[in-house]
């Protein structure tokens, strides 16, 4: 699989509780932080739910 950069670009302050665990969940618990991940199933569907905060690099 094809590995991923993900960035959060935007504040999770007030986003809605789901949306907060998901970004835990990727990795992403501080604003401008970067993590690697492959491109699996699972992964793009949680980035597709919070592809208003991050950035996707391939």
């Amino acid at each position: 699989m094809a590995t991923i950069k993900v960035k959060q670009i935007k504040s999770r302050i007030k986003c809605p509780a789901d949306q907060k665990k998901t970004l835990d969940a990727l990795g992403l618990r501080k604003l401008n932080r970067t993590v690697e991940h492959e491109a699996t199933p699972s992964i793009l569907g949680m980035i597709e739910k919070v592809k208003h905060l991050v950035s996707v690099e391939k």
